[in-house]
Formats: C-alpha cells, sequence, structure tokens
C-alpha cells in the first residue's frame, strides 16, 4: 500500500502497532482501520496509541455478535466465522483500554468501493472473484479447504435464484450494519503527561 501512494503525499511508515517510531505527543490523532484484531499484543498497541495522540484516537473496527450474524459468515462460511471469533476484538474492551470513548454504529453503503469483508453485501457474485477476496484478510486466513465448499454454495444459490429469494430485503436497501463501530476517544491529557 506505502508503494501504491503517489509522489509527493505525506511520509509514511512501517512498523507495529506495539512500537510506533514516532515521540510522545506526536500527532493530534491516531487512527486504526480494521486492524486491531490483528495486533499480536492488543494493549501495547493501545498503548502506543494513547502515547502518540494528543487529542483523539479513532478505532475503526467490528462487533463480532453483529458481524457474525452477516449472510455471508452465517450461511456459507461459518468455520470463517468462528476462526474470526478467536481474533476478535470487543468493543467494549476498546472503550475500557481507551479510558472510555464514544462508539458509532457504520452502516455500510449497498455501493461500497473498500474491499473489506461486507462491503460487497448487497453484490454477493464479488465473494466468488478471486480477486476481491485476496483484498480480504480473512479469505486470506482460511484454507481453501474451508472456504470451497461455502463458495461453491453460494455460486450454485446464485444460479439458481435462491440467494436473492432468501435475501430479497436487502436488495432495496441503502446500507446495512454489519458490525461495523467507529470508537472515538477524546484524550485529555495535560502539558508533558503522557497519558498511557
Amino acid at each position: 500500500m506505502i508503494a501504491q501512494r503517489p509522489a509527493g503525499s505525506a511520509p509514511a511508515l512501517q512498523a507495529s502497532a506495539e512500537s510506533i517510531p514516532l515521540p510522545d505527543d506526536s500527532a493530534d490523532a491516531v487512527m486504526a482501520l480494521l486492524t486491531v484484531h490483528h495486533w499480536s499484543d492488543l494493549e501495547a498497541g493501545i498503548g502506543e496509541l494513547r502515547r502518540i495522540a494528543r487529542e483523539r484516537i479513532v478505532i475503526l473496527t467490528f462487533d463480532p455478535d453483529v458481524n457474525h450474524r452477516f449472510w455471508l459468515l452465517e450461511e456459507y462460511l461459518p468455520q470463517a466465522a468462528v476462526f474470526d471469533s478467536t481474533r476478535a476484538v470487543a468493543v467494549d474492551r476498546l472503550v475500557t483500554l481507551l479510558g472510555g470513548a464514544r462508539v458509532e454504529t457504520v452502516p455500510v453503503p449497498h455501493d461500497c468501493t473498500d474491499g473489506f469483508l461486507a462491503a460487497y453485501w448487497r453484490r454477493p457474485e464479488a465473494y466468488l472473484d478471486p480477486q476481491v477476496r485476496a483484498g480480504i484478510s480473512l479469505f486470506a486466513q482460511i484454507s481453501d479447504d474451508v472456504l470451497r465448499p461455502g463458495l461453491a454454495r453460494l455460486e450454485d444459490d446464485l444460479s439458481c435464484g435462491r440467494w436473492h429469494d432468501r435475501h430479497a430485503d436487502l436488495l432495496g436497501r441503502e446500507a446495512l450494519d454489519a458490525g461495523y463501530r467507529l470508537v472515538v476517544a477524546e484524550l485529555e491529557k495535560q502539558q508533558g503527561q503522557v497519558s498511557r
């Protein structure tokens, strides 16, 4: 992703969330977008965000209790949902680690162009495209033995109209709550004091 940035973009660095090479209080705000479930040490990563942010921390994550009811996981890839639950981070836990935060629901628009898991909720045929799946971290971490049967059922359900019959209610919707949540912490730091 860094290599895809246009010339003249703001500087970028590559590091782990648990050890960000920036000075204390070096950013007004920091963001973590659909990443906390990949961190090896959640507490250390949150500590780093708190260390470098002066005013605000914004985390886009997913509520596993809602996300795992997403039709793709619930009906076609339940084993993937089980795997995902082993790495999912409860939103309440993030709020606690941040020392308090507000939580906002992030509805996914039907024409979402980002490639995260539920981006294609109203365009199910996209999940049959290997290029689409390559951009979704869950698919990269699940074996073909788990994916193949579920995707074959999806393909069959799409070809015979069963998916559309079962999910007719989705086809007219503009957005869907697939469990994505924005966790926003407003920091209160005294001059020269690092909040961890």
